[in-house]
């Protein structure tokens, strides 16, 4: 049937099929279109082979059945820095985690493909954004259950499925795999999700990648098909994640700007989910991340678009996340310093579009923190003016210590504050220097009050008898 399925499939798209091969390695499955896994593997090493000024392909682990797990990386290779000598931000993305959601592996292939063309094609946008970001691109998490047209990977022991609502091994949900609040969901969502946290290859390989190479991101998307929407943390609770400024920011601007797509906390626009790697990225690796679901209306029977018009929209708004990702954290900046005897006063603005807490002003010479401001906190987008008292010190540097995201696992950063740019005003001393100016001081006083004592006497320099000073002394 399936075979039958996909002849007549074929007889229906074939005027358009040799524009779309051009574009899309793929081949009509069950109303999809279906790239498979050794087409990934020939597109992505041809792009290595032509690109290798942005491209780099490696193998970051391999799948249940061994099929390679292909990292691609775009970025201008000519510089292992921004132009300013800054590290550059980086972007996460993974695609293919459920093997028959074909919209999802398309559209992470799609985004790696845009740059690649418009790079080559000298795109001021791809320009830019490859100068300043590394993008790293997953296409396929699940090349087994992808070639075997099926949701889970092809783990097919009894073992693997413990659960008395899976009598019948089906394959592991790898998207239920990870180690966040593994398997904690039930009875909501309770299908497959393994024998523990990351017992399958594909998704020990992916968190592997994570803490070893993306340590630092500043976003990470993972692509799936299933209805319209993006979803960001939480999928456990229907709380909004703490960092809800930021998520609420980005959505009110696509929703304004580029789609009407919805963009919802997961347990809520969806239903609630357990050990995924959208909430595995933000709750244990501190990443902004997002769920982006395409809608299952893939490739209707007599219809065809080619993928590049079918996810217009979609690689629209990868774009404007990838384009501002240098704004997904707290950026701080101070601007004012003000210094009056012990007391700093000085004024922050925060230039990202996420929250921090536990900030604090640090003066320090090398390693060493001579003084520290309370902590305060930055809302995004807002100023915040800070008063500390406490100040006495000299010869050291001024420094930001904060938070890049309001979450538990967000990485502190410690910036230099740039005093070039800072306008700092001193209206008082500090009591080490009030002291040392009190002691030079105390001499001309001294010679002032002999001479005084000088012009009062009649014989000042007259000896007399000692013991009229021993009774002076006394008094």
């Amino acid at each position: 049937m399936r075979g039958l399925a996909v002849f007549l499939a074929f007889l229906v798209v074939a005027p358009s099929m040799a524009v779309a091969e051009q574009n899309w390695p793929g081949e009509p499955v069950d109303n999809h279109i279906f790239m498979s896994y050794a087409a990934l593997t020939q597109e992505v090493n041809n792009w290595a082979e032509d690109n290798p000024d942005i491209v780099t392909l490696s193998s970051i682990g391999q799948s249940y059945l061994g099929r390679e797990l292909w990292m691609v990386v775009l970025s201008d290779w000519s510089n292992e820095t921004k132009a300013n000598g800054e590290a550059k931000e980086i972007v996460y993305i993974d695609g293919g985690h459920h093997g028959n959601e074909y919209l999802g592996t398309a559209l992470a292939w799609l985004t790696a493909k845009f740059y690649i063309n418009e790079w080559n094609a000298g795109s001021e946008e791809a320009i830019t954004v490859l100068q300043n970001t590394e993008l790293h691109i997953l296409i396929m998490l699940n090349p087994d259950g992808n070639d075997a047209d099926t949701r889970h990977n092809l783990n097919l022991t009894t073992a693997a499925n413990p659960l008395v609502s899976e009598p019948v091994p089906t394959g592991i949900d790898l998207n239920r795999n990870y180690d966040h609040f593994w398997d904690n969901c039930s009875p909501s969502d309770p299908f497959a999700p393994g024998a523990g946290p990351f017992s399958e290859p594909e998704t020990k390989a992916n968190a592997e990648y994570m803490n070893t190479y993306v340590t630092d991101a500043d976003l990470y998307v993972t692509m799936h098909t299933g209805v319209w929407i993006i979803l960001y943390p939480w999928g456990k609770w229907p709380e909004q994640p703490s960092d809800w400024e930021l998520f609420h920011g980005i959505r009110d601007d696509v929703n304004e700007n580029i789609s009407d797509i919805p963009m919802q906390n997961a347990n809520q626009g969806l239903y609630p989910n357990c050990g995924t790697s959208r909430d595995y990225g933000y709750g244990v690796m501190g990443f902004p991340t997002f769920t982006f679901e395409t809608d299952d209306d893939q490739f209707l029977l007599f219809t065809f678009e080619d993928v590049n018009d079918r996810l217009s929209e979609e690689l629209d708004v990868m774009r404007y996340l990838i384009t501002n990702t240098w704004y997904w954290r707290a950026r701080l900046v101070v601007e004012e310093l003000s210094i009056q005897g012990e007391d700093v006063t000085f004024t922050v603005n925060n230039l990202g579009r996420a929250s921090t807490r536990n900030a604090t002003l640090q003066y320090v010479t090398g390693n060493e923190i001579l003084w520290e401001s309370d902590n305060f906190t930055a809302n995004a987008t807002s100023q915040a003016i800070v008063s500390s008292s406490g100040f006495d010190h000299d010869g050291g540097e001024w420094r930001l210590s904060y938070q890049k995201r309001v979450i538990h696992s967000s990485k502190f950063v410690n910036e230099t504050v740039d005093i070039a740019y800072t306008k700092i005003t001193t209206s008082s001393f500090s009591s080490s220097t009030l002291t040392w100016m009190l002691q030079v001081g105390a001499i001309p006083l001294a010679a002032l009050a002999f001479a005084f004592w000088w012009s009062r006497e009649e014989k000042p320099l007259e000896i007399i008898d000692n013991s009229t000073i021993e009774a002076e002394l006394l008094d």
